[in-house]
């Protein structure tokens, strides 16, 4: 049986996040008066009066499906019933959603911004909500720090972009120096990649294209190995494949990995050797096309492409199990989810958006921001 291995830092910081959220998220009821009648207890007019509305990016995204999934439970238990809109990858319709949620009377927003590329589009959410006089939420996409200082009832939850970059990249290098031989299919000394980046201007994409290979790279350079060598050429400028429509998508990956296979093999003797996608979507796209290909079938026989993720997908996590994908960062969406509502059982117990968020409940918080940071952890099979 295939062992999976979560970082010590993962499962101590979703132990915490889980306690901190519990006790920030509830508050004690006192039993009814025994006189046949009904009382409304405080827990219950708050969650009465608090009207969250969350919008997501793209319901498309797995990771952020599994998010709302978590986030629609945890909120549910709190007595709360959101109204979730999706985006649909467009910032026009999302902006559009915050307004006429806010028009409707929404008193907490929970916003998984659209456009990432400049504050703008952050910051009018910021200044509707500052209009309004009520808390707003980001997460997941990265928010610049200025639009959150912005208002005093904003925060931002996500992760720390770099530390996915850096925990593949070390992924990625140690299991080539342990496999280089095998890996290393027509045998020229050095590893042939594909990088599917995701998204042009987004802090996770840019920082897990960058660290992913440098990382890798500096291992492999200190076990006295070639560095990895783009398919396309090590002199191209861009060393990596987007997703056009900004969705970090399975289709993309195929579509891309179906045409590079046309060209790539063993035969020829440039075959691919190591896929790195910046999520596990893409990354069980470019299986699927590997697939068809004759690869990654798990069955022992046939060779098997390495292929590196991040978000650790339910489909993904099965891959990795059955031998048809490497290792995967996981980003954990359950501490995503409970580091929100936290938050929200802050404003719903009339307290702080902020209040017992701190290093001593468990959460790891930036300094001069309001921003917690999820820690991510290790997928992989021995």
């Amino acid at each position: 049986m295939k062992l999976k291995k979560l970082s010590a830092l993962l499962l101590a910081g979703a132990m915490c996040l889980s306690i901190a959220a519990c006790s920030g998220g509830t508050s004690s009821t006192p039993a009814p008066a025994e006189t046949g009648t009904t009382e409304t207890t405080p827990a219950e007019n708050a969650a009465s009066d608090l009207n969250v509305a969350v919008f997501y990016y793209n319901y498309s995204d797995v990771y952020i499906s599994s998010v709302r999934n978590n986030m629609d439970t945890m909120l549910g238990e709190m007595g709360i019933t959101p109204d979730n809109y999706d985006g649909a990858g467009n910032q026009s319709q999302q902006t559009d959603q915050i307004n006429t949620a806010i028009a409707n009377g929404a008193n907490l927003l929970i916003v998984n911004i659209v456009e990432t590329s400049s504050p703008d589009a952050a910051q009018n959410a910021v200044d509707a909500a500052k209009a309004a006089g009520i808390p707003i939420i980001f997460f997941n996409r990265e928010v610049d720090s200025a639009v959150v200082n912005s208002y005093e009832n904003c925060a931002f939850v996500g992760t720390d972009a770099p530390e996915a970059g850096h925990m593949q990249g070390k992924m990625i290098g140690d299991y080539l120096v342990a496999n280089f031989d095998a890996v290393d299919l027509n045998g020229d000394g050095k590893i042939s990649y594909v990088m599917f980046k995701g998204q042009e201007g987004n802090a996770e994409a840019e920082y897990r294209t960058q660290y992913a290979v440098e990382d890798a790279d500096a291992i492999l350079t200190e076990a006295g190995k070639e560095p990895l060598s783009y398919y396309g050429g090590d002199d191209v400028a861009t060393k990596y494949l987007v997703d056009q429509n900004g969705t970090w998508s399975s289709a993309a990956a195929v579509a891309y990995m179906d045409t590079i296979l046309a060209e790539y093999s063993e035969a020829n003797g440039n075959m691919i050797e190591l896929v790195i996608a910046n999520n596990d979507d893409m990354a069980m796209g470019a299986i699927s096309s590997l697939q068809t290909a004759g690869y990654n079938l798990g069955d022992g026989a046939c060779v098997t492409i390495p292929v590196f993720g991040v978000d650790a997908i339910d489909s993904a996590k099965q891959a990795i199990d059955e031998g048809k994908m490497t290792g995967t960062v996981m980003q954990d969406a359950a501490g995503m989810a409970s580091t929100i509502t936290a938050l929200v059982g802050n404003i719903q117990n009339g307290g702080a958006l902020m209040d017992g968020i701190d290093e001593a409940a468990g959460y790891v918080v930036d300094g001069d921001v309001a921003k917690i940071r999820v820690p991510y952890g290790l997928y992989t099979a021995e």
